[in-house]
């Protein structure tokens, strides 16, 4: 299986700006730049690479969860992930040093200690979790 997906960049890194589109068309041209990644804590303007990596690992972490409940026998009512991404200045750069995934489930008739268990190896198993060179930290909440 292969994913597409299309950057196109004009100008210069400071002031240069380019579109994002992916193969479903989920985003199709959607704008993003420098100005965009650094001063537009929002996001309403546009998007950056850290919030698309952070969106991936959400719900990739929230689909491998979902097989480790059902390959357990349970089906879980929701799993509500938020993906914190951090990005530090790193020498001349900037590196990804954290992503934190703050889960709250809904699991009827599972014991903590099972949905831990589970929860982590969702994390430890997610393909997008496996291409990360950062530390994952998991906050998992049963409601």
């Amino acid at each position: 299986m292969k994913r597409r997906a299309n950057s196109v960049w004009k100008g210069t890194g400071l002031e240069g700006s380019g579109t994002l589109t992916t193969q479903s068309k989920a985003f199709d041209k959607h704008p993003y730049s420098t100005k965009l990644r650094f001063e537009n804590e929002d996001g309403k303007q546009g998007t950056n690479p850290e919030e698309l990596i952070a969106a991936a690992h959400a719900g990739c972490f929230n689909m491998a969860l979902s097989f480790q409940l059902s390959g357990a026998g349970y089906t879980p009512d929701e799993l509500n992930t938020d993906a914190v991404l951090t990005l530090e200045k790193q020498g001349e750069g900037y590196a990804i040093t954290n992503i934190d995934l703050n889960l709250t489930a809904s699991v009827p008739g599972i014991s903590e200690d099972e949905f831990n268990k589970l929860a982590e190896n969702a994390k430890n198993g997610c393909p997008v979790s496996s291409v990360l060179n950062c530390d994952i930290g998991l906050n998992a909440k049963l409601k």
